[in-house]
Protein backbone atom coordinates (compact mmCIF):
# COMPACT_ATOMS: atom_id res chain seq x y z
CA UNK A 1 0.00 0.00 0.00
CA UNK A 2 1.03 3.26 -0.77
CA UNK A 3 2.02 5.91 1.87
CA UNK A 4 -0.77 8.27 2.65
CA UNK A 5 1.15 11.08 1.05
CA UNK A 6 1.72 9.50 -1.72
CA UNK A 7 -1.85 8.54 -2.48
CA UNK A 8 -2.75 12.34 -1.97
CA UNK A 9 -0.07 13.35 -4.47
CA UNK A 10 -1.44 10.84 -7.26
CA UNK A 11 -4.73 11.59 -6.34
CA UNK A 12 -4.26 15.22 -6.82
CA UNK A 13 -2.10 15.15 -10.36
CA UNK A 14 -4.79 12.29 -11.58
CA UNK A 15 -7.62 14.50 -10.82
CA UNK A 16 -6.56 18.17 -9.95
CA UNK A 17 -6.96 21.61 -12.10
CA UNK A 18 -3.94 22.81 -12.85
CA UNK A 19 -2.80 26.42 -14.25
CA UNK A 20 0.72 27.70 -15.21
CA UNK A 21 3.14 29.29 -13.04
CA UNK A 22 6.49 29.28 -15.50
CA UNK A 23 8.13 28.28 -18.03
CA UNK A 24 11.93 26.00 -17.65
CA UNK A 25 13.90 27.78 -20.17
CA UNK A 26 16.87 24.83 -20.22
CA UNK A 27 15.90 22.13 -22.97
CA UNK A 28 15.27 21.80 -26.65
CA UNK A 29 11.25 20.77 -25.03
CA UNK A 30 8.46 23.22 -23.52
CA UNK A 31 8.14 22.53 -19.92
CA UNK A 32 6.32 24.45 -17.90
CA UNK A 33 6.14 24.73 -14.21
CA UNK A 34 2.33 24.35 -12.88
CA UNK A 35 0.57 24.96 -9.59
CA UNK A 36 -2.06 21.87 -9.01
CA UNK A 37 -5.22 22.54 -6.68
CA UNK A 38 -7.06 19.30 -5.14
CA UNK A 39 -9.15 19.20 -1.98
CA UNK A 40 -8.33 22.45 -1.10
CA UNK A 41 -4.65 22.51 -1.20
CA UNK A 42 -2.04 23.14 -3.84
CA UNK A 43 0.64 20.73 -5.19
CA UNK A 44 4.02 21.85 -7.75
CA UNK A 45 4.01 19.52 -10.58
CA UNK A 46 5.74 19.73 -14.12
CA UNK A 47 3.66 19.83 -16.97
CA UNK A 48 5.20 18.90 -20.77
CA UNK A 49 2.65 18.92 -22.86
CA UNK A 50 3.18 16.73 -26.44
CA UNK A 51 2.84 19.41 -28.76
CA UNK A 52 5.69 21.45 -27.47
CA UNK A 53 8.32 18.45 -27.85
CA UNK A 54 10.59 18.84 -30.94
CA UNK A 55 11.01 16.30 -33.55
CA UNK A 56 13.27 14.08 -33.55
CA UNK A 57 14.56 11.77 -36.42
CA UNK A 58 14.70 8.33 -34.30
CA UNK A 59 11.63 8.66 -32.27
CA UNK A 60 8.11 8.53 -33.15
CA UNK A 61 6.11 12.63 -33.08
CA UNK A 62 4.54 13.48 -29.52
CA UNK A 63 5.97 10.80 -27.96
CA UNK A 64 8.15 11.74 -25.07
CA UNK A 65 5.29 12.86 -22.23
CA UNK A 66 4.28 9.08 -22.78
CA UNK A 67 7.61 8.26 -22.63
CA UNK A 68 7.83 9.67 -19.08
CA UNK A 69 4.82 7.97 -17.71
CA UNK A 70 6.28 4.78 -19.07
CA UNK A 71 9.54 5.81 -16.63
CA UNK A 72 7.50 5.98 -13.51
CA UNK A 73 5.61 2.79 -14.73
CA UNK A 74 8.93 1.03 -14.59
CA UNK A 75 10.77 2.53 -11.58
CA UNK A 76 7.58 1.14 -9.51
CA UNK A 77 7.59 -1.94 -11.59
CA UNK A 78 11.32 -2.50 -10.09
CA UNK A 79 10.30 -1.09 -6.58
CA UNK A 80 12.52 1.09 -7.14
CA UNK A 81 10.75 4.37 -6.78
CA UNK A 82 13.15 7.13 -8.26
CA UNK A 83 11.09 7.96 -10.95
CA UNK A 84 8.54 10.84 -9.04
CA UNK A 85 4.99 10.49 -9.42
CA UNK A 86 4.23 11.10 -13.38
CA UNK A 87 0.87 10.73 -15.35
CA UNK A 88 -0.42 11.33 -18.37
CA UNK A 89 -3.20 14.22 -18.79
CA UNK A 90 -5.49 15.18 -21.80
CA UNK A 91 -6.88 18.16 -20.41
CA UNK A 92 -3.60 20.65 -19.93
CA UNK A 93 -3.29 24.40 -21.13
CA UNK A 94 -1.44 23.52 -24.38
CA UNK A 95 -3.20 19.81 -24.70
CA UNK A 96 -2.22 16.25 -23.54
CA UNK A 97 1.08 15.52 -21.69
CA UNK A 98 2.76 14.44 -19.16
CA UNK A 99 2.21 15.72 -15.45
CA UNK A 100 5.09 15.10 -13.29
CA UNK A 101 5.60 15.53 -9.09
CA UNK A 102 8.18 18.71 -8.83
CA UNK A 103 10.87 17.56 -6.19
CA UNK A 104 12.47 20.17 -4.18
CA UNK A 105 16.11 19.95 -4.73
CA UNK A 106 19.75 21.79 -4.56
CA UNK A 107 20.40 22.25 -8.48
CA UNK A 108 24.10 22.12 -7.85
CA UNK A 109 24.61 18.79 -5.92
CA UNK A 110 24.35 16.11 -8.71
CA UNK A 111 25.93 13.81 -9.85
CA UNK A 112 29.43 15.50 -10.67
CA UNK A 113 29.63 16.75 -7.14
CA UNK A 114 28.41 13.79 -5.51
CA UNK A 115 30.02 12.16 -2.58
CA UNK A 116 31.79 8.76 -3.33
CA UNK A 117 29.07 7.10 -0.43
CA UNK A 118 26.03 8.92 -2.84
CA UNK A 119 27.76 7.38 -5.90
CA UNK A 120 27.64 4.38 -4.22
CA UNK A 121 23.78 4.00 -4.26
CA UNK A 122 23.61 4.64 -7.72
CA UNK A 123 22.82 1.06 -8.94
CA UNK A 124 19.21 1.33 -9.12
CA UNK A 125 19.87 3.88 -11.44
CA UNK A 126 22.23 2.30 -13.97
CA UNK A 127 20.02 -1.02 -13.69
CA UNK A 128 16.80 1.40 -14.17
CA UNK A 129 18.79 3.16 -17.63
CA UNK A 130 19.91 -0.10 -18.65
CA UNK A 131 16.15 -1.28 -18.90
CA UNK A 132 14.89 1.89 -19.76
CA UNK A 133 17.96 2.00 -22.50
CA UNK A 134 18.03 5.69 -21.74
CA UNK A 135 19.74 7.74 -24.62
CA UNK A 136 19.93 10.88 -22.35
CA UNK A 137 21.31 10.78 -18.51
CA UNK A 138 22.82 13.52 -17.99
CA UNK A 139 24.45 14.74 -14.51
CA UNK A 140 21.69 17.09 -13.23
CA UNK A 141 18.98 14.74 -14.14
CA UNK A 142 20.23 12.40 -10.84
CA UNK A 143 19.65 13.80 -7.28
CA UNK A 144 18.56 13.68 -3.88
CA UNK A 145 15.47 15.60 -2.69
CA UNK A 146 16.15 18.68 -0.58
CA UNK A 147 16.94 17.49 3.47
CA UNK A 148 16.99 14.13 2.88
CA UNK A 149 18.73 11.26 1.05
CA UNK A 150 16.30 9.88 -1.17
CA UNK A 151 17.45 10.00 -4.54
CA UNK A 152 15.26 10.81 -7.84
CA UNK A 153 15.86 10.59 -11.30
CA UNK A 154 14.13 12.55 -13.92
CA UNK A 155 13.65 13.38 -17.59
CA UNK A 156 13.51 10.44 -18.94
CA UNK A 157 11.62 10.90 -22.63
CA UNK A 158 14.33 9.86 -24.74
CA UNK A 159 14.07 6.34 -23.20
CA UNK A 160 12.61 3.23 -24.68
CA UNK A 161 14.10 3.11 -28.35
CA UNK A 162 14.03 -0.46 -29.28
CA UNK A 163 17.27 -0.26 -30.62
CA UNK A 164 20.54 0.38 -28.18
CA UNK A 165 21.02 3.75 -27.59
CA UNK A 166 21.95 3.84 -23.82
CA UNK A 167 24.14 6.76 -23.00
CA UNK A 168 24.90 7.83 -19.48
CA UNK A 169 27.47 9.60 -17.11
CA UNK A 170 27.19 7.05 -14.82
CA UNK A 171 29.39 3.98 -15.88
CA UNK A 172 31.11 3.49 -12.36
CA UNK A 173 30.01 -0.22 -12.22
CA UNK A 174 30.53 -1.38 -15.37
CA UNK A 175 31.56 -4.86 -15.03
CA UNK A 176 30.54 -5.12 -12.01
CA UNK A 177 27.96 -8.07 -10.25
CA UNK A 178 24.50 -6.36 -10.33
CA UNK A 179 23.26 -7.16 -6.67
CA UNK A 180 20.53 -9.79 -6.57
CA UNK A 181 18.08 -7.82 -5.19
CA UNK A 182 18.29 -5.78 -7.83
CA UNK A 183 17.99 -8.63 -10.28
CA UNK A 184 14.86 -10.16 -8.72
CA UNK A 185 12.21 -8.15 -10.31
CA UNK A 186 13.69 -8.79 -13.50
CA UNK A 187 12.03 -12.03 -13.25
CA UNK A 188 8.91 -10.66 -13.95
CA UNK A 189 9.25 -9.07 -16.97
CA UNK A 190 7.83 -10.88 -19.06
CA UNK A 191 4.34 -10.24 -17.09
CA UNK A 192 5.10 -6.00 -17.94
CA UNK A 193 3.58 -5.60 -20.85
CA UNK A 194 0.04 -4.46 -19.53
CA UNK A 195 2.29 -1.81 -17.78
CA UNK A 196 3.37 -0.21 -20.96
CA UNK A 197 0.75 -0.65 -23.47
CA UNK A 198 -1.00 2.75 -23.41
CA UNK A 199 2.51 4.82 -23.91
CA UNK A 200 4.33 2.24 -25.91
CA UNK A 201 4.55 0.47 -29.34
CA UNK A 202 4.63 -3.63 -28.88
CA UNK A 203 8.40 -3.57 -29.98
CA UNK A 204 9.57 -1.19 -27.53
CA UNK A 205 7.80 -3.69 -24.96
CA UNK A 206 9.46 -6.27 -25.86
CA UNK A 207 12.85 -4.89 -25.97
CA UNK A 208 12.65 -4.19 -22.80
CA UNK A 209 11.64 -8.06 -21.72
CA UNK A 210 14.69 -8.57 -24.02
CA UNK A 211 16.63 -6.23 -22.00
CA UNK A 212 15.50 -7.88 -18.98
CA UNK A 213 16.36 -11.38 -20.06
CA UNK A 214 20.15 -10.48 -21.02
CA UNK A 215 20.21 -8.97 -17.57
CA UNK A 216 18.99 -12.05 -15.88
CA UNK A 217 21.36 -14.12 -17.61
CA UNK A 218 24.76 -12.33 -17.34
CA UNK A 219 24.27 -10.59 -14.02
CA UNK A 220 26.81 -8.10 -14.41
CA UNK A 221 26.46 -4.12 -15.46
CA UNK A 222 27.72 -4.06 -19.39
CA UNK A 223 30.67 -2.67 -20.26
CA UNK A 224 31.12 1.40 -21.92
CA UNK A 225 30.93 0.72 -25.60
CA UNK A 226 33.36 1.39 -27.94
CA UNK A 227 31.83 1.66 -30.87
CA UNK A 228 29.38 4.48 -30.41
CA UNK A 229 29.21 7.75 -28.33
CA UNK A 230 28.22 6.38 -24.93
CA UNK A 231 27.92 10.04 -23.31
CA UNK A 232 25.28 12.32 -23.41
CA UNK A 233 25.63 15.75 -24.61
CA UNK A 234 25.83 18.00 -22.97
CA UNK A 235 26.80 15.39 -19.72
CA UNK A 236 25.25 18.35 -17.40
Amino acid sequence: MLPQNSQTIQAALTHGDYELKGQFMLGSNYTFFVDVQHEGKTYKAVYKPSKGEQPLWDFPDNTLALREVAAYQLSEALGFHIVPFTTYRDDGPYGPGSLQQYIEYDIEHHYFNFTPDERETLRPVVLFDILANNADRKGSHIFFEEGTQTLYGIDHGICFHEENKLRTVIWDFSGQQIPDDLLAPLADAENWSDLFEQYLNPREIRAIQRRARTLLKSRTFPLRPADRRAFPYPPI
